[in-house]
């Protein structure tokens, strides 16, 4: 039986499994592979790796990780979690099941595109979501921003630090009175018609078409996408879940620690949402998982 099994293994899942390593545990990573940053090319913000391509940076992680003779990585996909408390049995998808004493989910969440022709493909090229992850890299340039959650107008508003804004209503009613207001101090310009298209060669974005027909020069669009849980092994557990800005979120102490004994979450599932705070969010878990484990031995 391990002591801890982690449920992902982008930053977050990595980082709680390093702290557990070097505090001479017993740690299983379990990974499908698909870490949600997987369409961006570049990670900005990590200090000491600002600019490095996400992948790889995941990857020297498991080097690094797999050196610890207590660390193990299986590449699979859990799907169903049973047990409590020292005793969790974890089902993969291959039928497999394994065995700890604590669990830390940090299965990250999927973002759900709006449905126009050419953004998916654009997507963490492009297309964005974080201006601290990548706006800087567009600064100055053509920015637009698409009308696709009730935080849009706000992101406009912040979006315009970094160059000239064009909000992009697509069809959908206009911001009322003070947000109008502040978009304009901002120079924020808002465009009322639907959007058809986005256009540009391969991954870049040179124009939104609109559905009148008219063409609007762009160089980068930001969307703030729904972003549901990747997995239901939460609910399976009767982990407490709240509604969060983009989707649902596991609701954690400031241990990370889950309302379900002996279960943890960290990473984007649990409001860290760039890879630096995930990576944060994963160290506090796995000291917190280890503290836990000590204590609980000695009776305290």
């Amino acid at each position: 039986m391990d002591d801890a099994i982690i449920i992902g293994g982008s930053f977050a899942g990595l980082t709680a499994a390093l702290y557990i390593a070097r505090a001479r545990r017993r740690v299983c990573v379990i990974d499908d592979g698909t870490p949600r940053n997987r369409f961006a090319s570049r990670s900005h913000g990590f200090l000491t790796r600002d600019g490095s391509d996400p992948l790889d940076m995941l990857s020297q992680a498991r080097e690094q990780l797999g050196a610890y003779p207590t660390a193990r990585f299986v590449k699979g996909l859990a799907t169903g979690v049973s047990g409590g408390i020292d005793d969790f049995a974890v089902t993969l998808r291959s039928g497999d099941v394994l065995n700890s004493r604590r669990i830390v989910l940090a299965f990250g969440v999927s973002d759900v595109l709006p449905d126009l022709p050419g953004l998916a493909e654009r997507w963490g090229k492009t297309v964005l979501a974080c201006p601290y992850c990548h706006g800087y890299e567009f600064a100055d340039r053509q920015l637009g921003v698409l009308q696709s959650h009730p935080m849009s107008a706000m992101q406009a508003n912040l979006i315009a630090d970094w160059g000239p804004v064009t909000f992009f209503l697509d069809g959908h009613a206009p911001p009322e009175g003070e947000m109008m207001a502040r978009l304009a101090s901002r120079g924020v310009r808002v465009e009322p018609a639907s959007v058809r298209a986005l256009e540009g060669e391969g991954t870049s974005l040179s124009s939104i078409l609109l559905a009148d027909g008219r063409r609007l020069p762009i160089d980068a669009l930001y969307v703030a996408p729904r972003s549901p849980l990747r997995s239901g092994i939460a609910e399976q557990l009767g982990c407490t879940i709240e509604q969060g800005r983009f989707g649902p979120i596991i609701t954690t102490d400031a241990a990370r620690m889950t309302s379900v004994a002996g279960v943890y979450a960290a990473g984007d599932i649990a409001r860290a949402n760039n890879a630096l705070i995930a990576a944060a969010s994963g160290a506090e878990a796995g000291i917190a998982l280890h503290a836990g484990l000590v204590f609980e031995a000695i009776g305290n």
